[in-house]
């Protein structure tokens, strides 16, 4: 496609308005992701504060929850990190849209393959997220089962 007049332009744009919107959805899905790290975050600081006034059978149940914790920081990190790179994947597929137009460069692997590895990304970040929900429910029954809480 040589691109020589706004109206040959706009097909191109048109094809590389999907990507856009992704990243827009990536987006979102990324701000919840970083809120719940950073209840996490939180959380986990407040039981570090706790953790010298506490003893015995009190001092065992905050650091219990001091490693669930700490493995639940570690898989969110992740799925923001898979997160992040399916929209780097959509802004890299933009841009290789636009140059592969602009010098007429035959590269639907390039394009599919970016296109493969950003929903695969997506798609590991929330299989992994939902992983994390699943496994902060575990913990919170873990809590009411100790504290001898009828779950209903």
């Amino acid at each position: 496609m040589d691109i020589q007049s706004v109206a040959q332009l706009i097909p191109l744009l048109q094809t590389a308005i999907g990507p856009v919107i992704m990243i827009s959805g990536i987006g979102l899905l990324l701000l919840t992701m970083t809120n719940r790290y950073g209840r996490v975050i939180d959380r986990s600081r407040m039981l570090v504060d706790d953790l010298p006034n506490a003893a015995g059978e009190n001092r065992a149940k905050i650091v219990a929850q001091l490693q669930i914790f700490w493995k639940r920081a570690r898989l969110i990190r992740l799925v923001i990190a898979l997160s992040s790179v399916s929209a780097l994947c959509a802004a890299i597929l933009i841009i290789v849209i636009f140059i592969t137009a602009l010098w007429q460069i035959e590269t639907a692997w390039i394009i599919m393959s970016l296109f493969i590895l950003c929903m695969m990304s997506l798609i590991a970040s929330l299989t992994l997220f939902i992983y994390d929900i699943n496994q902060s429910l575990g913990a919170l029954k873990l809590k009411l089962e100790t504290e001898g809480i009828d779950k209903g």
